[in-house]
């Protein structure tokens, strides 16, 4: 199989089997990922950069058995930026993805997939983003539009300053950008209760499956020490390798999907309009 040397500045990523299929539908392959995630890298390492992130990994492609990785192997060269967080009985050392040459190295592992913590390596117990994930019920996904837009009309009423993104998978993240102030448990209730006020035959905060009734659930509990997201403009592990999109408001129409986006109509959104998120951390608020 093919091998590739990628460089950039001082730093050079050996690309081994370049030519590896990860997503076989498609035909896409190990230099194809890398060569995307060095096109976005201006744009979506704002998003990376400072906070610790757990690999989705398929070194075989997508459809093989992939695996979640928050340890940075002692292999990862200097380059590579790690960042020990406390758990539970000890400390996991996560990788950080602050340069472009990481990104490609972390594909040249098989990682497809980078998902970020909500509060960054130096405060990790402050979170600088409140998140809802909006998880439809079968074939729910105006369900979903429709919730984006009231929470949106919540938030606002309470004084927050909010954003919208594709997962890449079934449904939207709708996040708000913080100062990092109060702690997790401080910023969950504080989500709790903004979800509470969508509550109705429509939307439920209710997390056992078998309870909703075919009601949207509003997910709060991603705002934890330690839980993840999806990073803007990550692709996803599946087999038509769609990817997590930051959106502006007025882009939640009927005719969007929150798979929609690939590859090759990212890139080219990128040549037509700017990230909707970028300078979002100038639109920090305290919590309420």
């Amino acid at each position: 199989m093919s091998r590739r040397e990628l460089h950039f500045g001082p730093h050079t990523v050996a690309l081994e089997h370049a030519d590896k299929v990860l997503f076989p539908e498609l035909g896409i392959t190990k230099g194809d990922l890398a060569d995307y995630y060095v096109a976005v890298a201006a744009v979506m390492l704002p998003h990376l950069t400072g906070r610790p992130v757990t690999l989705e990994r398929y070194p075989d492609g997508v459809g093989k058995n992939g695996f979640f990785q928050k340890e940075t192997p002692h292999h990862f060269p200097d380059f590579v930026p790690r960042s020990t967080q406390a758990k539970e009985g000890g400390s996991t050392r996560y990788t950080l993805v602050e340069n472009t040459a990481t990104l490609a190295y972390l594909v040249g592992q098989g990682t497809i997939t980078p998902h970020v913590w909500l509060s960054r390596a130096d405060r990790p117990k402050n979170p600088d983003r409140m998140i809802f994930d909006l998880d439809p019920p079968q074939g729910g996904f105006g369900l979903v539009l429709a919730a984006a837009r009231e929470l949106r009309a919540v938030l606002e009423k309470r004084g927050y300053y909010c954003q919208v993104m594709t997962t890449g998978s079934k449904g939207l993240h709708v996040v708000v950008p913080l100062d990092r102030s109060v702690d997790f448990d401080q910023v969950r209730a504080e989500a709790r209760d903004i979800a509470s006020e969508l509550e109705s035959d429509r939307f439920t905060l209710e997390q056992r499956k078998d309870k909703r009734d075919g009601r949207l659930y509003l997910d709060v509990m991603r705002n934890g020490y330690a839980q993840t997201t999806v990073a803007p403009y990550a692709v996803r592990a599946r087999q038509h390798a769609s990817v997590a999109v930051p959106l502006d408001w007025d882009e939640l129409d009927d005719d969007l999907r929150p798979d929609g986006f690939s590859m090759q109509s990212v890139l080219d959104r990128l040549e037509q309009r700017e990230d909707p998120w970028k300078g979002l951390g100038r639109h920090a608020r305290r919590l309420r």
